[in-house]
C-alpha cells in the first residue's frame, strides 16, 4: 500500500452488497438446502460463543473441526458446544478432526470446510487470514485485523487479491451489525444531528485477564504456551486494551465519520497497576483529528476496583447529541428520537446475514473496514506509546512487526519491555 492508488482505495467502504446490507439491517437468512461445513480455530470463551452464533445463524451449518494450541480448551469449547440446546446436534467433530498445535489453523483450513471462524489472539489473526484466504474459504474474523500495522496491512492485501473468489469476509466488529446502531447511525448520516462536531468514547473497565506472577507458572511450561495462556497481557498477542477490546469505540468514531480515517492523532497513556510480566498499558486516552477538523476523544482503561466504569459513545452534532449504549440509541435536540424496534443478537446477526450472502452469493466483503478501524487503533496505541504525534500516512508505511520472527512452542521467547513514551520510537 506504497502507491497514491492503494492509497486512495484503501479509504473507499466496503462493497455495495455490505453497504446495502448496513443500510437496511435486512438480518432475514436463506434457508439453503445444502450444508455447510464449519470449522473453528481457536476454541476460547470467544470462539465458543461465535461457534454457537454460526450454528444458530443457520439451520444447515454443521461444525465439523476445531483448532487450538492447548487440547484442554478445545476439549472444553467441544463439551459446552454439545451440550447447547438446538445446536448441540450439529457438532459433529470427530477426534480425528480435532487439531492442536500452532499448525492446527493449517489442519482446520484443509479439513474440508466450507468456512473458518478465526478467534484466536489477534497477533495471529493476519497469518490466519492470508492461510484462509488462500484456501478460498468464506471467513469470519473476529475483530482485530491484527496487533501490528504490518500485519493488518498484509491481511487486507491478500483478502483484496482475492476479492474476486466470491467468498465472504465478515468481521467481528458486531456493533456494525447492530439493528439499534444501524438506526443510529442511518439518521445521523441522514443529517439529523447536523454535521458532526465532536465523538467521545469511553471504554472504562476492570482488567480482562490479569497476569499471574512468575511463581505460578507451572514447571516445565514453555515461555510460548506461558505467553499465550496469558495472551492478554503482551502487546504481540492481544495490541493492548485499546487494540483488543476498546476497537470496538474506535470503530463507531469512525462510522459516525462516515468510515474516514483521522489525519493524526496524539495520546496519553501508561501503566498504573504493576502487572508482573505484562507488557501492556493499563490506560490510554486518544485525541483523533480528522481532515475537516472534527476532533474525537477515546477514554480506554482497565484498572480494578474503580468505582466508576462507562461503556459509551457520545456524539456530538450541530444540531443536538446522540448517546449510544451497548443495546440503546438515541438522539437529543432538534430532532429527539430513540431506537424502539427489536433488538436481535447482534453477534447472531453477523452470522445470519454471513450465511445468507453466501446461499445467495450477495458477498459480504468488511476487510476494508476491519483493516481501517484497525490501523486507527493502532495509531492511538503508538501515539500513547511513542508520546509523539502519529498521522495516517505513517500508519499507511509503518514496518512495525511484533509477531515473533521465529514462533516455536519449545524455543525460548524473550519479553519485550513495555514501552515508555519519550523513549520508544514509532517504526
Amino acid at each position: 500500500m506504497t502507491d497514491s492508488r492503494s492509497r486512495r482505495e484503501f479509504l473507499k467502504t466496503t462493497t455495495a452488497t455490505g453497504a446495502a446490507l448496513l443500510a437496511t439491517g435486512n438480518y432475514a437468512f436463506a434457508q439453503g438446502s445444502d450444508r455447510l461445513k464449519v470449522g473453528l480455530i481457536g476454541c476460547g470463551g470467544r470462539g465458543t460463543g461465535a461457534a454457537a452464533n454460526t450454528l444458530a445463524g443457520d439451520p444447515n451449518v454443521v461444525l465439523t473441526a476445531m483448532g487450538d494450541v492447548v487440547k484442554s480448551q478445545l476439549d472444553s469449547s467441544l463439551k459446552v458446544l454439545k451440550q447447547q440446546e438446538g445446536i448441540g446436534a450439529r457438532v459433529d467433530v470427530k477426534p480425528e478432526m480435532q487439531f492442536i498445535g500452532l499448525d492446527a489453523y493449517l489442519k482446520v483450513i484443509d479439513s474440508g470446510v466450507d468456512v473458518v471462524l478465526l478467534t484466536t489472539p489477534p497477533g495471529f489473526r493476519p497469518q490466519h487470514i492470508k492461510a484462509a484466504v488462500a484456501a478460498k474459504k468464506h471467513i469470519f474474523a473476529e475483530k482485530p485485523m491484527g496487533t501490528d500495522a504490518a500485519g493488518v496491512r498484509s491481511a487486507l492485501e491478500a483478502v483484496k487479491a482475492a476479492q474476486s473468489n466470491g467468498k465472504c469476509f465478515v468481521s467481528g466488529f458486531c456493533y456494525r451489525y447492530s439493528l439499534p446502531h444501524r438506526a443510529f447511525f442511518k439518521r445521523l448520516h441522514e443529517g439529523a444531528l447536523g454535521p458532526v462536531r465532536h465523538v467521545h468514547s469511553t471504554y472504562l473497565t476492570g482488567p480482562v485477564k490479569p497476569m499471574p506472577p512468575a511463581s505460578e507458572r507451572p514447571a516445565g511450561m514453555s515461555d510460548t504456551e506461558w505467553q499465550i495462556r496469558n495472551w492478554y497481557n503482551f502487546v504481540w498477542l492481544c495490541g493492548d486494551g485499546l487494540i483488543e477490546q476498546a476497537c470496538h469505540s474506535v470503530d463507531k468514531i469512525l462510522w459516525a465519520m462516515k468510515d474516514m480515517p483521522p489525519v493524526r492523532c496524539v495520546a496519553t497513556g501508561g501503566r498504573d497497576n504493576p502487572n508482573h510480566e505484562g507488557n501492556i498499558f493499563d490506560h490510554i486516552d486518544v485525541f483523533y483529528e480528522f481532515a475537516d477538523g472534527t476532533r474525537a476523544t477515546m477514554a480506554q482503561r482497565q484498572i480494578p476496583n474503580c468505582p466508576h466504569n462507562d461503556n459509551t459513545d457520545y456524539v456530538i452534532g450541530a444540531k443536538g447529541t446522540g448517546t449510544i449504549h451497548f443495546a440503546d440509541t438515541d438522539m437529543s435536540g432538534d430532532s429527539k428520537w430513540k431506537y424502539e424496534g427489536p433488538k436481535p443478537s447482534m453477534y447472531d446477526i453477523e452470522h445470519k446475514e454471513m450465511y445468507a450472502a453466501i446461499r445467495s452469493g450477495k458477498i459480504i466483503n468488511d476487510a476494508e473496514r476491519m483493516a481501517r478501524s484497525t490501523l486507527a487503533g493502532l495509531m492511538g496505541r503508538m501515539a500513547a506509546y511513542t508520546g509523539a504525534s502519529i498521522s495516517w500516512e505513517q500508519m499507511l508505511t509503518s514496518k512495525e512487526n511484533l509477531f515473533p520472527e521465529h514462533l516455536d512452542w519449545n524455543a525460548p521467547l524473550a519479553i519485550a519491555p513495555m514501552a515508555v513514551p519519550g523513549k520508544t520510537v514509532f517504526v
